[in-house]
């Protein structure tokens, strides 16, 4: 599959509907839609210069949802369907079948300092045949209208490692970084570049300082997400 990375045509569609909503007086605010290492299973390492700790979900409120943390579209839902657990020293985030996106903005994360994204997931169930399983957005910018500019770097159980899904003008573009089901119960962590496949998609630069990052389960599938940190090349 051909992607054109230069991302001009997305771009100038989302400067026309920018100008034609400005014009019309509306405002609208919201949210766009290889690594391979085995991770230990021991408690997340505290930021330092190279490695910045972006969340370990150690801190749940009440409900058990993460202090910080927002949802895409209903907040019932999402404390329904995401919910923080803890296994010895461990806290992760389990999301059962969930239907929307959650997210954090609490950081201070350079993306050009620190452009290597790291985080931990782990399969609990999936029905056989499943194509989505999971996601995570980091969104490095914003576009006109103060929506997040993200990539979507999926987990399929279908689609080939290295698939790529080239974005809309309300979509991301997808990167299919895990492929298959396996292995079921065990943490896999993934390293990837976010900086570089910001560049080449949008061809620009990101801003001074990343927007957040959001995570998806898939609506038939129950999947733990675990640390998630920055680090410098």
């Amino acid at each position: 599959m051909t992607v054109d990375w230069s991302g001009s045509r997305y771009r100038l569609g989302r400067i026309i509907c920018s100008w034609g909503l400005s014009l019309l007086g509306v405002v609208v605010v919201g949210m766009a839609d290889f690594g391979v290492a085995w991770a230990a299973d021991s408690a997340s390492p505290a930021s330092s210069t190279n490695s910045i700790l972006i969340e370990d979900f150690q801190n749940p409120d009440e409900r058990g949802f993460p202090q910080g943390w927002g949802a895409q579209r209903s907040v019932v839902t999402a404390h329904e369907t995401y919910m923080i657990q803890k296994e010895e020293d461990v806290s992760f985030l389990r999301a059962t079948k969930a239907s929307q996106r959650v997210f954090t903005k609490q950081m201070t994360w350079d993306p050009k300092t620190h452009p290597i994204l790291v985080w931990r997931w782990r399969i609990q169930a999936v029905p056989e045949g499943e194509e989505f399983i999971a996601a995570i957005y980091p969104s490095l910018d914003t576009d006109l209208m103060f929506i997040p500019v993200n990539t979507k770097y999926v987990w399929s159980g279908t689609l080939p490692a290295g698939s790529i899904k080239e974005g809309g003008m309300f979509s991301s573009t997808e990167i299919v970084i895990r492929s298959g089901t396996e292995p079921l119960g065990q943490w896999v962590e993934e390293r990837v570049n976010v900086y570089q496949d910001f560049l080449k998609i949008h061809n620009h630069e990101p801003a001074p300082l990343a927007w957040g990052i959001s995570v998806l389960g898939g609506s038939a599938v129950e999947i733990d997400f675990g640390s998630i940190r920055v680090e410098a090349e």
